[in-house]
């Protein structure tokens, strides 16, 4: 096999690959990305078992073939040479890589492409098209709010679902829940599923803002495809939680505040927080809330900000973490925070109200 192509060009193809290929031995042929020219096109594909990767390249070909090379190495040629063409020259186990306008010649060997695992493939699988901007703004608001506890698998992933004319994410870890949505063509119908991470992040970094992506969710596996990429992955099995039990019918009261003020006195205050509880509590009185690190061992902190609420005084703990994660993804300069008391769920969404909110279940106080 022998072609040649465009430096730039291969480096932006290749650093995705690198982004699915999880194994680094360069004796694995996990670690390899496979290679297949034909037809002036180089076909690219990339696999961690779980998540594919599939793209095309145009090139200029002089021969024919396959092959797959350890994707970091390739990477770090790519990377180290100047802009321009470079070749490509296969000959048995032995691959050439040559750049154009200099006198260097680098040499890897390459595993047979035989070795590599096939990848399944879209063919005659029931596409149907989403927003670019909305899917991506829907992953920001959930992706964080997934469990990291592999014993509930079932919860590491992000819960895909229609309801009506809505197309529903939702994501929890038993503390928290996150929740988005879009409006969707009525006549699109997928099975509810729950979506690995990694498949999301390959979205949220590579998808264009504008336009549209197809998405296809069929036998246990979802298909994602945008301008010259398609990604597949495995879907993960389980029973999601029934999470519209978790969602508040109603709230009896609110508090709302300028989420630069919140998320500044919550740096301020997390400086003396407990990282293994992550308490912090908000004390509510007449238009102020006040943060107060519970005392340690190192001592406390609080601060005062103002905020929009009447009602009784009322004091409720919450994870730090879990109040500043919502607060980097909410657009808005106001946020309100909902509740009907100290130990029930809390509700935060953005001032106005959009298609998204966050609930988070309240810690002990004491």
């Amino acid at each position: 096999m022998k072609f040649s192509f465009d430096r730039d060009a291969m480096i932006k193809e290749i650093a995705i690959a690198q982004e699915i290929i999880t194994n680094k031995s360069p004796i694995s042929i996990l670690s390899n990305v496979l290679l297949t020219a034909a037809d002036n096109t180089l076909t690219i594909k990339a696999s961690d078992t779980s998540v594919n990767y599939i793209t095309q390249l145009p090139v200029d070909i002089t021969e024919e073939g396959s092959t797959t090379i350890f994707c970091d190495k390739f990477m770090s040629i790519l990377s180290s040479s100047p802009a321009g063409e470079i070749e490509f020259d296969q000959q048995d186990i032995k691959v050439t890589i040559k750049p154009v306008a200099k006198k260097i010649k680098f040499q890897l060997k390459s595993i047979a492409s035989e070795k590599f695992a096939e990848i399944p493939q879209a063919n005659d699988v029931p596409f149907f098209e989403v927003s670019s901007k909305d899917i991506k703004e829907m992953i920001q608001q959930t992706i964080f709010a997934v469990s990291n506890d592999a014993n509930r698998y079932f919860m590491t992933g992000v819960y895909f679902t229609k309801k009506e004319n809505k197309f529903a994410m939702v994501s929890t870890d038993a503390r928290r829940l996150s929740y988005a949505e879009k409006e969707i063509d009525e006549s699109i119908n997928f099975e509810p599923a729950i979506v690995p991470t990694k498949i999301l992040k390959c979205i949220l970094k590579n998808a264009p803002d504008e336009g549209n992506i197809q998405l296809a969710i069929v036998d246990k596996l979802i298909f994602v495809r945008f301008g010259s990429y398609e990604f597949s992955s495995k879907l993960l099995e389980g029973q999601f939680p029934n999470y519209q039990k978790v969602i508040p019918e109603s709230q009896a009261h609110s508090f709302q505040v300028n989420k630069n003020d919140l998320e500044a006195a919550l740096k301020r205050i997390e400086i003396m927080v407990d990282k293994k509880v992550n308490r912090i509590l908000f004390t509510l009185t007449d238009e102020t809330l006040k943060l107060t690190s519970p005392e340690s061992e190192l001592g406390t902190a609080d601060e005062e900000i103002p905020c929009r609420y009447e009602g009784e005084e009322i004091t409720i703990a919450l994870n730090s973490s879990y109040v500043s994660d919502p607060l980097k993804n909410i657009k808005t300069e106001e946020v309100v925070f909902e509740f009907t008391e100290a130990m029930k769920a809390v509700t935060i969404r953005p001032e106005p109200a959009e298609d998204y909110f966050h609930i988070v279940m309240p810690m002990n106080s004491n």
